[in-house]
């Protein structure tokens, strides 16, 4: 990207002197345009350092913590070490949504900024409430950044906006063209127009028929979104001539979508990888389809059951601490997915690689021994039933499952014997199989979907 920022004195153009409001997040950008490349070590004894301050905050200011702390061993003052912060019991997401007050923090920092709330609904509704600051959200907008260099999008061309909660801006099928890309990168550089478009009111046609008529470089979407598109132009078109790109959020993506989409449209896939209380925790890299833990951001573990950590490509819990909230430290918090560590990349970055991020814990099979199965998988026959449209598998109990189907003519009652013996065959196991045909299936408050839902307790 060689885009040159806006620069605040008249007659000068470049190199521009930026605007006040620009200068530390430029900085900040700048810092990251360094550390990507630290050894590893170096990262870390820095993320230490950070975690130091947290702690020792949290230890004066957050009741919540303090005995938690102290039976890990430390005190305020001493410096926190690995060991001790391996101790530090992990915090789940039912605490966190339990205990807000709890988890506020009494000591206001006024340099950080106002508060506000960050609300997260995850994939069942069930929300969770964070407060952060302005500091939280200069940080969001520096890594917002880094990911537009790290592709080397040209910010003069036309980005597409897919997502739900659009519908104050763009309130019908026809969306809404907007000057530029918004912020951060408007703040910082004159880009292109930005077409919006609310996923939650539109059906997959509409959605077509918009892009069509925007013929975007770049468009950022859902990823379940962005499969029902790909199919939609596979079977009726038309092309896409411009676009360059694709970008999405929200939902694990698998090897058949990024293969779908390079078929349709001849274009990859960049994935991040974010949570709204604890803001950006990998993103892709730019050379290959993994992905780079954002360490300056937050420090990430990936653990067992036990709260060990994960070896190299085995899959576990994903641990979130961010490293600059201060209005409500979330510390060791669970944010109930599942990811598997990497190898270093060849890349040359230092940051810490995620080979796979699979989605959300509990949205994985229950089995009667108690064990847990991730849906990798399963669902890949069934794009050979004919007007089978949308469907979601509901696991209601640890014999029984509910498929819920969106179809259209020639689907028939023996396509749902097909579709039962399929997922006996995927899972190894017979399950009581119910099935109930809908209109559309609903999208979360959130605007995500999921092909497979729990509905046992933690």
């Amino acid at each position: 990207m060689t885009s040159v920022p806006h620069s605040a004195l008249p007659g000068i153009a470049w190199p521009a002197i930026v605007p006040d409001r620009n200068a530390g997040l430029l900085a900040l950008v700048q810092q990251l345009e360094e550390t990507q490349w630290w050894p590893q070590a170096a990262l870390e004894e820095q993320q230490f350092r950070q975690l130091g301050l947290i702690a020792a905050h949290a230890w004066r200011s957050v009741p919540f913590y303090r005995a938690r702390l102290a039976a890990a061993g430390y005190r305020e003052g001493q410096a926190l070490t690995r060991e001790i912060w391996r101790r530090v019991p992990i915090l789940t997401r039912r605490e966190v949504g339990a205990n807000f007050d709890a988890l506020s923090s009494g000591e206001a920092i006024d340099a950080h900024g106002p508060r506000a709330l960050e609300v997260s609904s995850g994939s069942t509704g069930t929300p969770v409430k964070v407060a952060m600051t302005a500091l939280d959200r200069l940080f969001w907008q520096a890594f917002t950044v880094r990911e537009e260099l790290w592709q080397r999008r040209d910010l003069s061309l036309k980005l597409a906006v897919l997502r739900a909660g659009l519908r104050e801006i763009a309130p019908t099928s026809a969306g809404a063209l907007l000057d530029n890309w918004g912020a951060p990168m408007a703040t910082l550089y004159p880009t292109g127009k930005m077409a919006v478009l609310d996923l939650a009111i539109t059906t997959t046609a509409e959605q077509a028929a918009w892009l069509a008529r925007e013929n975007p470089a770049y468009l950022l979407t859902v990823p379940s979104a962005l499969r029902a598109l790909a199919r939609h132009f596979g079977a009726h078109g038309p092309a896409l001539p411009a676009l360059r790109g694709l970008r999405t959020v929200g939902e694990a993506v698998d090897a058949e979508l990024r293969r779908e989409c390079r078929d349709t449209w001849g274009v990859a896939i960049a994935d991040l990888y974010s949570a709204s209380e604890v803001g950006y925790i990998a993103l892709q890299c730019p050379l290959y389809e993994h992905y780079h833990v954002q360490s300056e951001s937050a420090l990430v573990e990936i653990v067992d059951d036990a709260g060990d950590p994960c070896p190299t490509g085995v899959p576990g819990r994903v641990v979130v601490t961010p490293l600059h909230n201060f209005a409500m430290p979330l510390l060791r918090y669970a944010i109930g997915d599942i990811a598997e560590p990497g190898a270093p990349c060849a890349c040359g970055r230092s940051l810490p690689v995620l080979t796979r991020i699979l989605g959300r814990a509990r949205a994985m099979l229950v089995l009667a021994s108690g064990a847990r199965r991730y849906p990798t998988g399963w669902f890949r026959n069934f794009s050979r039933v004919d007007g089978l449209v949308q469907f979601q598998l509901v696991q209601r109990s640890l014999d029984a499952l509910e498929l819920r189907l969106v179809t259209r003519p020639p689907f028939g009652a023996g396509d749902e014997d097909r579709l039962r013996h399929m997922l006996h065959q995927a899972l190894g196991a017979s399950y009581a199989v119910t099935f109930t045909h809908l209109d559309d299936i609903p999208r979360a408050p959130s605007g995500k979907f999921f092909e497979f839902l729990c509905e046992i307790g933690d």
